[in-house]
């Protein structure tokens, strides 16, 4: 007798997070490797993920956002010697986006960077081993700080029903924590970091869970208050990511590519000192080649997300390639974004690819696509 019952298997060299268990019983379909982790990455139909998302509050296992501690009497100094981004005035209870930049100008990471305390920071990173980076700097530095993978792994709680099913289950000193801030909160004997950031373009926070053995029963209580608020599991959503024009380390940008170029120089503070200095120097002086764009892509929606590189012609000749793409419900468009030469890369330029044996137009449009000033995510009402 035949058993086609399709089974999920998963190895021994491949982390797990704390939620792992509550994903798969919550009937997780799909999992993708980031940051050597697995991450939850299909619920079902990633459309109605989406609109999960953006109508009511959606839960991510995003434990793969692994913690990067910078602790000890120069964790200040060290730390922006790894950022071009100004760090002076950060305080204590602050989130800032940042670079990580190579000596050669590349961008090895864009972690969200939390300041723990004065002598204390975690770099929330994306898809790289920063961790090594960080510990390679100190050895050919005399910074006096000691750097680790702390015992914090975060979820995700983003959409529009997030801010009263946080309320309902923590309290409502939530209203206190500002955009880009986090607090300390001991909630049920379970240590925790509550942040008003995420990776969705969305109102929302990140829960950092810090003992990984309470994942499960943290995991759910928020499910069973949250659920009958209007809370779903789910997972992060490229289609939202892409409206919002939101970076995907590996997919949109790597070590080859520089701040300039991804209209990111508003990171960089050459005032600074920091590793890659000269060379952010001299291709600021010089001006970059390429530069980092959004786009329509005409032709019927495209039947997938896709990260896959494709190429970008004109007059038959490549010009560029496509990073990200995928079809918006809600603006009933395929949008996508990549890379253009300098010279073709002005709001309204029309060029060619080919999807799915489709030959399609591309025209470049302002990004992001929907909220270009974010208030949604940081509750500003229109």
């Amino acid at each position: 007798m035949n058993n086609n019952k399709s089974t999920q298997t998963f190895g021994t060299q491949i982390r797990k997070s704390p939620f792992f268990r509550a994903t798969l019983r919550e009937g997780c379909k799909g999992f993708s490797v980031y940051n050597h982790m697995y991450i939850p990455r299909s619920f079902g139909d990633p459309v109605q993920n989406y609109w999960n998302l953006v109508n009511d509050a959606i839960l991510c296992d995003v434990s793969v956002e692994r913690q990067v501690q910078i602790k000890g009497p120069d964790a200040s100094k060290f730390i922006q010697y790894l950022t071009p981004r100004d760090l002076s005035k950060m305080k204590v209870g602050q989130c800032k986006y940042v670079l990580i930049i190579s000596n050669e100008g590349g961008v090895i990471n864009d972690p969200v960077l939390l300041k723990i305390s004065e002598n204390e920071y975690w770099l929330s990173i994306g898809d790289s081993d920063v961790l090594l980076w960080a510990k390679g700097v100190k050895v050919n530095s005399n910074f006096d700080v000691q750097i680790n993978e702390p015992d914090v792994s975060p979820l995700q709680l983003q959409g529009p029903k997030s801010h009263e099913i946080m309320r309902t289950i923590f309290g409502n000193w939530i209203d206190d924590i500002k955009y880009y801030h986090h607090k300390d909160f001991i909630f049920e004997n379970i240590p925790l970091v509550i942040s008003r950031t995420g990776w969705s373009s969305e109102f929302g926070y990140e829960i950092f869970l810090k003992n990984h053995n309470l994942g499960d029963r943290l995991w759910d209580i928020i499910m069973s208050i949250g659920r009958p608020m209007g809370l779903h599991v789910g997972h992060t959503s490229t289609i939202r990511r892409i409206e919002g024009a939101m970076l995907s380390y590996v997919a949109d940008m790597d070590i080859r590519n520089n701040p300039y170029e991804l209209g990111l120089e508003r990171l960089v503070d050459l005032n600074q000192n920091f590793i890659g200095k000269e060379a952010l120097k001299n291709i600021n002086n010089d001006g970059v080649s390429i530069k980092f764009c959004g786009f329509e892509i005409d032709g019927p929606p495209l039947a997938n997300p896709s990260d896959e590189h494709i190429d970008i012609t004109y007059n038959s000749e490549k010009i560029g390639y496509i990073t990200s793409s995928v079809f918006s419900p809600r603006l009933k468009k395929n949008i996508g974004l990549g890379y253009f030469p300098i010279r073709h890369s002005y709001i309204g330029f029309e060029a060619d690819t080919k999807f799915e044996d489709h030959k399609r137009k591309v025209k470049i449009v302002e990004k992001p696509f929907i909220d270009p000033n974010k208030n949604i995510a940081k509750g500003i009402k229109n």
